[in-house]
């Protein structure tokens, strides 16, 4: 391979695979994918979720060591995907009340966000959010800015993530030596890859069936709307066919070799019988019942997972990637169950792949979210070029070449980004010398109340001495004899 001088690496954590991705930008906007590792992760991640951070560490050590063979160069930073079971949507509402004929400007919306960022959740936290239709007085509107109003209403749905799984997630590449350059949403980055303009303005689900996991992403007018995770997923079938009395290895090669998300019952044989080693044989009937069966729950849950407010409006259909769209008559079987007429099978992104990698060829949406995340990537990750004769490097060699990015607020990133640890400390930094300033004000318009209540508890005082009895006598007393003075 030539020497390559910049590009892009991403490292999506699944399930059953860490994946970790090496290409290179064109100015035609094609990605040219250069590096392509895998390596399996069932025993540390279950369900998209960290549970042994000393072997995702090990792993992840393993991979940027096998990208960096291949493309002769050191990796001073990556691109992550941040996904599992623990991600879920939530929606809030914060309300500004007014004064009179108020024009709304950018600052009021930024303080109904930082409202909103503040919440606390607990045991969890806000990885992101996208913001829904504000509501001004009784209209509803994309941007208020410039809206003459008496009331301001924001829609915010929170993404949210157990905040044990987040900090194990960080410290696996801290453990790891590995920088992150950003970290992404990976449903997201997945959305942003294969869905169309057209799709999410009209209304769409995006459904990942992955190993573990499948992911529901529902968008409407451009804006996500809903994101689930569900805890079911292409194993699961794997696991019902072993219950055959078979290893899941035989297993997942009979539901790779035979299964179909839907059978219509004219087209069973009732004496077909499938292969499950040179001696046994199981009944086609039964092996189609344990698949649709699993098949049907997964699909029965993603249609819950589907709001009620946006069910009927998802005129973009429902589009299904991942590794479990690959099965036979997917289509047919979401629409039977949702009677979703609408659906498509994306097995590809929508950016030009050049690539000679046979993974990457072969399109069976496997590759879809660690594409996606390589899409998003907008730092070079490139380091100096690995010298065959120091194979161990220093640290100069490591050192990254590139700037880092000036950290940003929670309301300046785009929506699938997540905050970064040092974009997290500066958030944290600026709330901490808010609350001083707010302090310090309200500290400082306390003292002004207390001394204007003294200057007229002062005044009170002098008026009701000037005003009382032993004055008024007083000033009679000075009177007459002022007067008798005047007439001697």
């Amino acid at each position: 391979m030539a020497e390559v001088k910049d590009f892009i690496v991403a490292i999506e954590l699944g399930s059953s695979k860490v994946t970790g991705i090496a290409g290179q930008k064109k100015p035609d906007g094609s990605i040219s994918v250069l590096a392509l590792v895998k390596e399996n992760s069932s025993s540390f991640i279950r369900k998209g979720v960290v549970y042994n951070i000393d072997k995702t560490a090990q792993c992840l050590t393993s991979i940027v060591k096998k990208l960096e063979t291949q493309m002769k160069a050191r990796i001073t930073q990556v691109f992550v995907g941040v996904g599992g079971q623990s991600i879920r949507s939530v929606k809030n509402t914060v309300v500004k009340d007014l004064p009179a004929d108020s024009i709304i400007t950018q600052e009021m919306v930024v303080e109904l966000m930082d409202a909103n960022w503040n919440l606390d959740y607990p045991d969890q936290k806000i990885l992101d959010v996208a913001e829904q239709e504000y509501r001004v007085d009784s209209q509803l509107q994309m941007d208020p800015v410039g809206i003459r109003a008496a009331r301001l209403e924001g829609n915010f749905l929170n993404i949210l993530e157990r905040t044990s799984f987040f900090q194990n997630l960080n410290k696996c590449f801290e453990t790891a030596n590995i920088k992150v350059a950003d970290m992404y949403l990976a449903p997201l980055a997945l959305a942003n890859a294969v869905l169309t303009e057209a799709e999410k303005r009209s209304g769409c689900a995006l459904i990942d069936i992955g190993a573990d996991t499948t992911t529901v992403t529902v968008f409407w007018k451009n804006v996500l709307r809903h994101l689930a995770v569900i805890p079911l997923g292409s194993n699961n079938v794997t696991k019902d066919i072993a219950s055959l009395q078979m290893e899941e290895s035989e297993a997942e090669q009979m539901k790779l070799k035979y299964a179909s998300a839907y059978t219509d019952n004219n087209d069973i044989d009732p004496n077909l019988k499938y292969s499950i080693d040179t001696e046994r044989q199981v009944e086609s009937r039964k092996f189609i019942e344990i698949v649709e069966g699993r098949m049907e729950e997964i699909i029965e849950n993603v249609r819950y997972q589907i709001p009620a407010d946006y069910y009927d409006k998802l005129l973009g259909g429902l589009i299904i990637t991942g590794g479990g769209s690959n099965m036979k008559n997917i289509e047919q079987a979401f629409i039977s169950h949702t009677h979703i007429d609408k659906v498509r099978v994306a097995k590809f992104v929508n950016t030009t792949i050049n690539s000679s990698n046979e993974q990457v060829k072969a399109r069976n949406g496997m590759l879809n979210t660690v594409l996606g995340l390589l899409a998003k990537g907008d730092i070079n990750c490139a380091g100096n070029t690995i010298d065959p004769g120091n194979l161990f490097g220093d640290e100069e060699q490591t050192a990254s070449q590139t700037p880092d990015r000036k950290p940003r607020q929670a309301y300046e990133k785009e929506t699938g980004t997540i905050r970064t640890a040092q974009e997290e400390e500066l958030a944290a930094e600026a709330q901490r010398r808010q609350k001083e300033e707010e302090e310090r004000l309200r500290q400082e318009q306390e003292r002004l109340i207390r001394e204007e209540e003294a200057r007229r508890a002062e005044e009170e005082r002098q008026r009701k001495r000037e005003n009382s009895w032993f004055n008024k006598l007083k000033k009679k007393l000075i009177k007459v004899g002022s007067d008798m003075v005047s007439e001697e």
